[in-house]
């Protein structure tokens, strides 16, 4: 058990609130109290209570512990709206005298604003409590299981563990809170210089025996990476890509794929599918915040249904829309948050096996990581991008060489339409690794891909 000023950092019992989710109410009451006649607040949450290991050839180099908690606070009055970000002490005398500051400057600048034309809040009270908090091993466990597994190997990773908490409340009374605690382990075994096999284990539950199966995948793939490497020409090449390397596509296809207002201003990657391009029948993605760690609102108080179908068996059927986006463009909200960029995105599976995907490639190349993926062409939703670690040449489904760096270019017309073989049929829930000021919420399940043919350019 960890504290932050007075309030304990102990998971809470099944049904009952947290120290966190109890003082957020706290606050919320008091901001409502401070109210002056004719305004409205809406108020965020965000924290976290997490342990960060960093390790380095084998070894624990940077243990950490962060503890923060921010609230995002806005007052309304009419159309003109302003908001300021404060970091939270735990202590409420402090915590509340920092809240009192924060209203009184915002309600010195609101007059100074123009009304906001497109301003959405909710116009219906749609409070939820989700909380996903199951036991899990200590840090220091899971990397002692992690260093015995791949003991005598030179391995560089990082591990985030902890819960993350996200809170919403308005002046109308609704209040939304999710709490979810998960961990996100991500390694790399090296042989030389930048001969590497990277590996990551992620989710809700914890398993030694799933961790052990992947660290031996790891260690099996290391002695590939070891053999000679073979140079390839440019050219075309069948290919198989794990759900690692389709989560990089993934991401470039987050990038105002899916936006409401990036295809209503045909800015989306994929303006085509408007009109008659498609995907293979087999690829169906959609937004699927209840098996995701993502929670099921946003920052104005929107809620987020279950499930929005985005492409179904190669369709575009869908498209993530924001309030503002909604209020601009005369469509209709749901949850999407201002970027309009999928917090869960899943992509349905397939019928082929994961073990028998090297048999079915038979020859071409086996592809671990991509990385550096950029738009060459992004109205026709073309990207580029190298290949990155264990990417291996492929013979009689048998793995022969690791293949020097090589850089693909070609469409997400081809890849996922006239060129997907097989999705195969066991998928992999993959957490966001950013880090950067604070653990992100976001995820993709995805399955890997058997392509007839990628197009690579050097």
């Amino acid at each position: 058990m960890r504290t932050l000023g007075g309030h304990s950092l102990a998971a809470p019992a099944p049904g009952a609130a947290s120290t966190q989710e109890s003082y957020f109410n706290e606050l919320a009451s008091f901001v409502e109290r401070a109210l002056a006649a004719g305004e409205s607040y809406t108020m965020g949450f965000e924290g976290e209570a997490t342990d960060f290991v960093r390790m380095n050839r084998g070894k624990v180099r940077q243990p950490g512990h962060v503890e923060q908690q921010y609230l995002d606070l806005r007052l309304i009055r009419g159309a003109r709206h302003a908001s300021h970000t404060l970091s939270l002490t735990g202590d409420h005398a402090t915590d509340t005298h920092a809240i009192e500051a924060a209203l009184s400057g915002l309600r010195d600048a609101l007059p100074e604003l123009s009304d906001d034309p497109h301003l959405l809040l909710p116009d219906v009270v749609r409070s939820s409590r989700d909380v996903r908090s199951d036991a899990m091993p200590s840090a220091e466990a899971m990397i002692d299981a992690l260093l015995s597994l791949a003991s005598g190997h030179d391995l560089v990773g990082m591990l985030a563990v902890g819960p993350v908490h996200r809170g919403f409340a308005d002046s109308r009374g609704q209040r939304n809170w999710h709490e979810t605690t998960t961990f996100n382990l991500q390694w790399s075994i090296y042989h030389r210089a930048d001969k590497a096999v990277r590996s990551s284990y992620a989710g809700f539950a914890w398993s030694e025996r799933e961790l052990a199966t992947r660290i031996e995948h790891a260690i099996s793939q290391l002695a590939l990476v070891s053999r000679p490497a073979k140079a390839l020409p440019p050219g075309k090449y069948r290919a198989y890509l794990p759900p690692a390397a389709m989560q990089e596509i993934a991401d470039m296809l987050s990038w105002d794929g899916f936006s409401g207002r990036a295809l209503a201003t045909r800015q989306s990657p994929l303006a085509k599918m408007r009109e008659d391009a498609r995907l293979a029948p087999g690829v169906s993605i959609s937004e699927d915040i209840a098996d995701g760690v993502a929670p099921a609102f946003q920052s104005d108080g929107f809620t987020r249904p279950g499930k929005i179908p985005l492409i179904v068996n190669g369709a575009l059927a869908g498209s993530l829309v924001s309030p503002r986006t909604a209020r601009e463009f005369d469509l209709a909200t749901n949850g999407a948050n201002g970027s309009e960029s999928p917090v869960a995105l899943s992509m349905g599976a397939g019928e082929l096996p994961s073990g028998d995907a090297l048999a079915a490639l038979d020859t071409g190349l086996a592809i671990g990581n991509l990385w550096y993926l950029n738009f060459s062409d992004r109205p026709a939703c073309r990207m580029t991008g190298m290949t990155r670690f264990a990417t291996f040449h492929v013979e009689n489904g048998q793995i022969v060489a690791p293949v020097n760096v090589l850089r693909f270019d070609d469409t997400i017309y081809r890849m996922l339409g006239d060129n997907l073989e097989a999705l195969t049929r066991e998928r992999e829930l993959l957490l966001e690794a950013n880090t950067y000021g604070a653990r992100v919420l976001s995820s993709s399940t995805l399955p890997g891909a058997l392509l007839s043919e990628l197009n690579f350019t050097l």
